[in-house]
Formats: structure tokens, sequence, C-alpha cells
């Protein structure tokens, strides 16, 4: 069973008479321990596919399953819980807590979940550690660059042993050195410890370590590349 199944996918937004089609009938299948970009121009539909898998926007059309939970007709409140339970999310923004740890923000997810202290603290450590912040885990995010802060939003986003962890341009706002860092950091999650990846994203440093490429033009997935580094 795939970990991710979407079937005829559509979504349209309307501003006044206007309406712009994002996804006209998006078919994916997303397995487990994929390491898997979603690309294409300005405007194609990756980031709006992203947030519907990450169910924070429902579709128009179609169905979006994760594993055998039919995800797109969920409640708000029932989304939200999914979320939290099933979901790592890293954003171009970092979104961390500024009165936070890095420690801290990276247990977040945990502390939500009603994990105890002692627990959540160790599993963001171990997070931070694999991420090469150990020795930075108790800095506040305003003491820390803003390639260590994309890592520590990394960290949160895998502390929760999620099932997968859905990434929207998460380079675009890192210089060359520091973005290629990260992106070295994250794929060694994906081979060493398993985590599923799936980006957004048109950054070329990327894209060349992905192992496939699922590219969209005008809401529409034009080229599927399961070898593409």
């Amino acid at each position: 069973m795939s970990l991710f199944s979407l079937h005829d996918v559509r979504k349209t937004y309307r501003v006044g008479s206007v309406e712009t089609h994002a996804l006209r009938g998006v078919n994916l299948e997303i397995a487990q321990g994929e390491f898997t970009a979603i690309a294409g121009p300005s405007g194609s539909g990756k980031s709006t596919l992203l947030h519907l898998m990450g169910a924070l926007d429902h579709p128009d059309g179609g169905e979006i399953r994760l594993g055998d939970e039919r995800i797109d007709q969920l409640s708000r409140r029932d989304a939200a819980h999914m979320r939290l339970a099933r979901l790592g999310f890293v954003f171009q923004a970092y979104n961390l807590i500024p009165v936070l740890s890095a420690v801290e923000n990276a247990g977040f997810v945990l502390e939500l979940r009603g994990v105890s202290k002692t627990e959540r603290i160790e599993r963001a450590r171990q997070a931070l550690d694999w991420l090469g912040m150990a020795d930075l885990a108790d800095r506040m995010p305003n003491q820390l660059s803003g390639g260590q802060q994309q890592r520590v939003a990394v960290a949160r986003a895998i502390a929760g042993n999620p099932d997968i962890v859905l990434a929207d341009e998460p380079t675009a706002n890192l210089d060359s050195a520091t973005g290629q860092q990260l992106i070295d950091l994250m794929r060694n999650l994906n081979e060493e410890h398993g985590v599923t990846f799936v980006f957004s994203t048109h950054d070329p440093r990327l894209l060349s370590h992905v192992r496939r490429i699922v590219r969209l033009e005008d809401g529409r997935v034009v080229n599927d590349d399961a070898n593409a580094s």
C-alpha cells in the first residue's frame, strides 16, 4: 500500500469572477522512504499540492489518502489531530517560537501530543544531534543563524517520528553553502533513519539530490522521473 495516494485531485481558487485552476486532475503515489521533489515554475501548483497533502486545505475534487485514511474528507478538527499525529512540516519561513530554546522548539510537537517533558527533551535532543545542532540546543532562535534555525525546524518535524515530512521550499531563504549543508543532512536522515521527505522546490541544488522529481505545469503532472539522482 502506498504511504500517500492522490487520485484526480483538483483545486480551483476564485477571486470575484476570476478562477485559477491550481490543480487539474493530479494522480500521484508516494511510497515510504521516498526522497521526492515536486517541481515546476511559479504558479504550477506545487505548493498547493503540498498543502493539500498536509490537509491544510481541501481539494475541490478527487481523493487523498494517507495509508488507508481518506484525509481530504476530514473536518478541520480531525485534520489538525491527523497532522499532529502523522505529519511533519518544514516551511520556507522557519516558524520557530521566539521565547523557546532550540530544544524546546524541536520538542514542541511532542509537547502538544502530551509527551512527558523528560521524553520530549530526550527525543528533541536526539533530533538536533542528527542535524548537527547538539551543541546549540539551549540557544534561543535569535542567537542562531538562518541555516541553524531551519535545522531546528527540521528537527521539530522529525522529532515526533511522523509518517512523512512535507517541506515547502525549505532552502529558499538559505545561501548556497548553508542550503547544501541542509540538503545533505536531510538526505542523511532519509538514508540512515528512514525519514520520508516530499519537497516542493525549484532549487536546482535540492533537485540534484532527490531520487524522484515530479514535474508540474499548469496544475498537471507532465513528468515523473523516479531516477532523478
